[in-house]
């Protein structure tokens, strides 16, 4: 049997009765993703977004891109991200532009008021980063760095097919 064709071995820390054996590093790593995760939930809640919304301009405060875009990451169909779009659209958080390129398409462009209100609810949380990541040495960043872009390998198996 040669290793592609050997199953998979299980850590051993997985199942119950096994907490003894789990890594501090994969539950605060655990941790942190369960906080996070309901980051989005509140936020949105506090701002008056949908969820969609919010992830919408947070895609749209790295790089402007178009509705057919914000659909595909958003994982829904173009009348549903064209219904998004409108609504930050209606708020004057998102403005459409022609693509420069290409006439016939269109960009999206977050609007100073959409990046202000993503900000303001997500300051506390930058402050409180920026003040953790500043107590670590150029030396324990690196390998902080390495560990979470491996975790993030880690975790964009499970969305192959």
């Amino acid at each position: 049997m040669t290793d592609a064709e050997a199953p998979p071995t299980t850590p051993r820390w997985i199942g119950r009765g096994n907490e003894s054996a789990r890594p501090a590093t994969l539950m605060a790593l655990r941790d942190l993703i369960a906080v996070g995760s309901r980051v989005n939930h509140v936020v949105s809640r506090r701002a008056g977004f949908s969820e969609s919304e919010l992830v919408a301009l947070d895609h749209l405060s790295r790089e402007q891109i178009g509705p057919a875009e914000v659909a595909r990451r958003l994982e829904v169909s173009t009348a549903a991200a064209t219904g998004i779009v409108d609504r930050l659209v209606s708020r004057g958080h998102v403005e459409r532009r022609p693509h420069e390129g290409d006439r016939r398409r269109t960009e999206l462009h977050i609007t100073d008021s959409g990046r202000t209100e993503v900000i303001g609810h997500l300051m506390p949380m930058f402050r409180a980063l920026d003040e953790h990541d500043s107590r670590f040495t150029d030396e324990e960043k690196a390998v902080v760095e390495r560990y979470l872009r491996g975790a993030t390998e880690a975790f964009e198996r499970a969305l192959e097919p």
